[in-house]
C-alpha cells in the first residue's frame, strides 16, 4: 500500500532525474506511435485498393508487440534495461525505415513488415512503466506509473502536430510523417544513454525464494483479472480509435479532423495521469478501474448518438479517459503479483496477452469499419466494455478494499 508516512522511503535527487528522463523518452518515443495511429491507414488507402486491409501495418505493429515482449525481457534481465530499450530505438527507426520504403514504392507488404519491427520499439516503450517501478521506492508505485504515463501529453500534443505539418511536406503523401518517426526513435536512443537503471543483477539478488512457474504467476486472481482488465481495455480503446480516422473521412469530414481527434484521444488517455496516481491511493484500485469502464462505456454512448465532428471528438476523449484509469490500475496491480526475480516473465506475459488482443482488434477494427460501418462498430465494442466490467467486479469480490501492496 502506498503510504505517507514519515518513515517511508522518499524520492531523492537521482530517483527524480532518472524518472524525468523517462518520462521524457516515453513522451517523444509515443508521439512515433501517435503519429503510425494517426496516418497509417490513410497512407495505405493512398495506393492499395483494399481499404478494408488499411490497418493492417498497424495491426503488424502490436503483433509485433506481442512478439517482442518476451525477447525484450529476456534480453533486459541479461543485459539490463538501458541497454534492452536502446535496442528498441534501434528497431523503431528501422522499422520506421521500412514503412517509408513501402510507401515509397508502394509495396503494401513491405509496409507490413516495417510495422512488425515497429512493434519490437512499442514493446520496450510499454515497459517503461515497469522500469519506473525500478527506480522508485516500492511506497511510489502507482505514482510513478502514472508519472511515467504522463509523457503522453507529450506525445498526444507532439504526434498529431507533427502529423499535421509532415503529411505533405514531402512527396509522395506521408511520407515526412515517417521519416520524423525514425529522427524520433533517434533521439529517444540518446537519451537512454543518460538514465542510471539498476544494474541486471539486482532483481535476482533481491529474489526471495524460488522463482515459480509462470502458470502459477499468471493463475493468481488479483494478476488474472489485472490482465483480463488491461486486455479488454487495450481491446476496447483500440477497436475505436484504429478505425476512426477511416471513419471520420468516410462521414465526409475534412483529412484535417482524424489528426484532431486522435490529439483529444491521446489527451484523454495521458492528461488524467497527473492525478491518477493520487485517485488510487486515495479510493484504491478496484473503485479507479470501475470509474474507468464506466467511462469507457459512455464514450461508446456519444458514438452511437451521431456522426458529426464533436461526436468522435468526445467520443474519443472518453474512451482515453477509461483506458487511462484502466491501464494505470490494471499495471499496478500486476507489479503486486510477482518477486523481483520473476519480473521479466510475468511484466512480458502481462504484454504479450494484452497486445495480442490488441493486434486482433486493431485488424478487426478497419475489416469492420469498411464492412459495417462505424456504428455499428461501437455496438460491437459494447462486449469489450462489458469484459472490463466483469473483471473489475472479479477484483471487488476478492478483495472489496483492494489497494496496491
Amino acid at each position: 500500500m502506498e503510504t505517507s508516512a514519515p518513515d517511508a522511503p522518499r524520492l531523492d535527487a537521482a530517483m527524480r532525474r532518472n524518472l524525468l528522463l523517462l518520462t521524457v523518452c516515453q513522451a517523444i518515443g509515443q508521439s512515433a506511435n501517435v503519429i503510425m495511429l494517426s496516418v497509417t491507414a490513410l497512407s495505405v488507402v493512398t495506393f492499395f485498393p483494399h481499404r478494408e486491409f488499411a490497418t493492417l501495418p498497424t495491426t503488424m505493429q502490436h503483433l509485433g508487440v506481442m512478439l517482442g515482449v518476451f525477447p525484450a525481457a529476456a534480453l533486459m534481465m541479461r543485459r539490463g534495461r538501458g541497454f534492452g530499450f536502446r535496442t528498441g530505438s534501434l528497431a523503431g527507426m528501422a522499422g520506421a525505415a521500412l514503412c517509408a520504403w513501402g510507401l515509397v514504392t508502394a509495396a503494401f507488404l513491405l509496409m507490413c513488415a516495417g510495422g512488425l519491427v515497429l512493434g519490437y520499439a512499442v514493446a520496450n516503450t510499454q515497459m517503461y512503466r515497469f522500469a519506473a517501478v525500478e527506480l522508485a521506492p516500492p511506497n511510489y508505485r502507482a505514482k510513478v506509473i502514472a508519472w511515467v504515463t504522463t509523457g503522453g501529453v507529450v506525445a498526444g500534443t507532439l504526434g498529431p502536430a507533427i502529423a499535421r505539418l509532415t503529411y505533405d511536406a514531402i512527396v509522395p503523401l506521408y511520407l515526412g510523417a515517417y521519416l520524423s518517426m525514425a529522427a524520433i526513435h533517434a533521439v529517444v536512443f540518446l537519451l537512454m544513454g543518460l538514465i542510471r537503471f539498476p544494474p541486471p543483477t539486482r532483481a535476482q539478488d533481491n529474489a526471495v525464494g524460488a522463482q515459480r512457474p509462470l502458470a502459477e504467476i499468471a493463475s493468481q486472481p488479483r494478476y488474472a483479472a489485472a490482465v483480463i482488465a488491461g486486455m479488454a481495455s487495450w481491446a476496447t480503446m483500440m477497436f475505436l480509435m484504429t478505425s476512426s480516422p477511416l471513419a471520420i473521412v468516410g462521414c465526409g469530414l475534412p483529412d484535417t479532423e482524424p489528426p484532431w481527434v486522435i490529439f483529444l484521444h491521446a489527451m484523454g488517455m495521458y492528461v488524467p495521469s497527473f492525478f491518477t496516481g493520487h485517485l488510487i491511493t486515495r479510493f484504491g484500485v478496484v473503485r479507479v478501474m470501475a470509474a474507468g469502464a464506466a467511462i469507457m462505456l459512455a464514450g461508446v454512448l456519444v458514438a452511437l448518438a451521431g456522426l458529426d465532428a464533436w461526436h468522435f471528438r468526445i467520443s474519443l476523449l472518453l474512451n482515453g479517459v477509461g483506458w487511462n484509469f484502466l491501464f494505470i490500475g490494471a499495471t499496478t496491480l500486476v507489479t503486486t503479483c510477482y518477486r523481483p526475480a520473476e519480473r521479466g516473465r510475468a511484466q512480458a506475459l502481462n504484454d504479450f496477452l494484452i497486445f495480442g488482443v490488441t493486434a486482433m482488434s486493431s485488424f478487426l477494427a478497419g475489416v469492420l469499419q469498411e464492412r459495417i460501418g462505424w456504428i455499428a462498430l461501437n455496438w460491437a465494442s459494447l462486449a469489450l466494455v462489458l469484459v472490463a466490467f466483469a473483471a473489475v467486479a472479479w477484483l471487488a469480490a476478492q478483495r472489496p478494499r483492494l489497494r496496491p501492496a
